[in-house]
């Protein structure tokens, strides 16, 4: 069978090539009636009718899911403003605490700035001893990571239970 088969269009005595039913024939030579632009479609109407019902039920999933998320966010939200108004009320009930727990984390930020300097330059020199000895990255985490995360702790209560800079100016 010849390629000029395929690539002209069949004229009355050329009928198209027998092709394997996997492929599909489209004729797009063009027709003496421009107006007449219908493609003919196949409808199976079950498997239309599935996926529409398969489509609802992934629709009906979806709401539940977000209604159960707005349902979380409304329990966590109010869990943070009663945290919040808690944590308000103790500042306003203990305003030295508060203030002496500021400025104290404003002074240990820089002893936490320059801590935190020294493990990075640290780690960085030693980062190839590390991949070769595990026993040289254990010593560096026993040696920092204690400290590292009590140091950690103390700040974040102290910046919790701190007063805001702009009540501290009452």
């Amino acid at each position: 069978m010849e390629l000029t088969a395929f690539l002209s269009p069949p004229t009355d005595t050329q009928e198209m090539p027998n092709l394997p039913s996997h492929c599909t024939q489209i004729d797009i030579t063009s027709t003496d009636n421009p107006t007449d632009t219908t493609v003919p479609q196949q409808k199976n109407t079950s498997s239309q009718s599935e996926v529409v019902a398969v489509l609802k039920e992934i629709l009906a999933t979806q709401k539940k899911s977000c209604d159960l998320l707005s349902d979380v966010l409304k329990h966590v939200s109010f869990q943070q403003r009663q945290r919040a108004a808690e944590l308000q009320t103790w500042r306003e009930n203990n305003p030295y605490v508060a203030q002496a727990c500021r400025k104290a984390a404003k002074g240990l930020s820089h002893v936490h700035t320059d801590f935190l300097t020294t493990l990075a330059e640290e780690a960085a020199e030693s980062a190839e001893d590390f991949t070769d000895s595990d026993y040289a990255l254990g010593e560096f985490i026993d040696r920092y990571g204690p400290r590292l995360a009590h140091f950690n702790g103390v700040m974040q209560l102290l910046s919790q239970l701190a007063m805001p800079e702009d009540e501290n100016q009452n």
